[in-house]
């Protein structure tokens, strides 16, 4: 395929000016003459450069790669339909259409776009973190960084020691079903050949503890309302995760709180300030 560089660089722009910052979760700021987004705006929800995005809206610069759509088309909460329609105008297939795959609805982004003030974050069904709100990561560090099979916390919490260190300890017995049995669940949604498949595999062969809960066969194993968390500064947090899912992308939003005038609402209050100052 071709690209089309005059049709991609218009698509971009309407895309651009029909959304506000308001719709991403972005502040609107004083004085906004700009229709929509800013350039610069676009290039920071997309993680690339605001000269890397602005020469594919002037119809230059080289063909952008399936990588880069793919971040392009999130960053500006296109539906499938419309990623499809943008992979095609830079020249790519579309990837193919998984209830399993990584694209997430803009419904979906909109609600975390919301939470700002809360820990929150989309996982897919495997465990792999795709988005988290700012106090999410100040609460669990940034785990969308993972590369492989690391990036399923089930995967990481029988591989990698460090993985349990957030959790208290007398949770982690549980948690090792929790992993072992939605893993199970997912292997037999998905089948042999599948990426969950897959995972059981590895784990099957690098962790004895992951072999003992999986021998077992046990499934429907359910989280607990309340987690209990250990922060590095902060120390014990009771929080509660609602769940919302999104049955057609197989995504789950999580979002944690605390009970008001608890110990753990008042260390979410310090978490929200350290979490700013990380970010500066």
């Amino acid at each position: 395929m071709v690209i089309d560089r005059t049709g991609l660089a218009e698509f971009l722009r309407r895309r651009r000016e029909s959304l506000q910052p308001d719709d991403v979760g972005l502040p609107r700021g004083q004085r906004r003459r700009t229709t929509g987004l800013r350039r610069e705006e676009v290039a920071l929800l997309c993680h690339m450069s605001t000269d890397y995005y602005s020469r594919l809206e002037r119809e230059r610069g080289p063909q952008p790669s399936p990588q880069m759509i793919a971040s392009i088309a999130q960053g500006l909460h296109l539906s499938l339909d419309e990623r499809d329609h943008l992979f095609r105008l830079a020249g790519h297939n579309p990837p193919t259409r998984e209830a399993a795959g990584e694209h997430i609805s803009p419904g979906l982004l909109r609600v975390l776009d919301r939470l700002g003030d809360t820990p929150a974050e989309i996982v897919t069904e495997l465990g792999e973190t795709l988005r988290q709100t700012a106090l999410g990561v100040a609460l669990t560090g940034d785990t969308t960084g993972y590369d492989g099979p690391a990036r399923s916390i089930g995967y990481r919490w029988f591989t990698d020691p460090a993985a349990r260190r957030l959790y208290a300890p007398e949770e982690h017995p549980f948690l090792s079903r929790l992993f072992t049995s939605g893993l199970r669940q997912v292997v037999t949604l998905r089948g042999p050949g599948s990426r969950a498949a897959h995972l059981a595999d590895l784990l099957l062969a690098r962790s004895a503890e992951f072999r003992t809960v999986w021998n077992d066969h046990e499934v429907g194993v359910h989280p607990h309302e309340v987690k209990h968390f250990v922060h590095p500064e902060l120390g014990a947090l009771e929080l509660n995760c609602q769940t919302l899912l999104d049955p057609r992308r197989s995504h789950s939003l999580l979002v944690y709180t605390a009970v008001p005038g608890s110990e753990s609402y008042e260390k979410l209050q310090l978490l929200s300030v350290i979490g700013a100052q990380a970010l500066r």
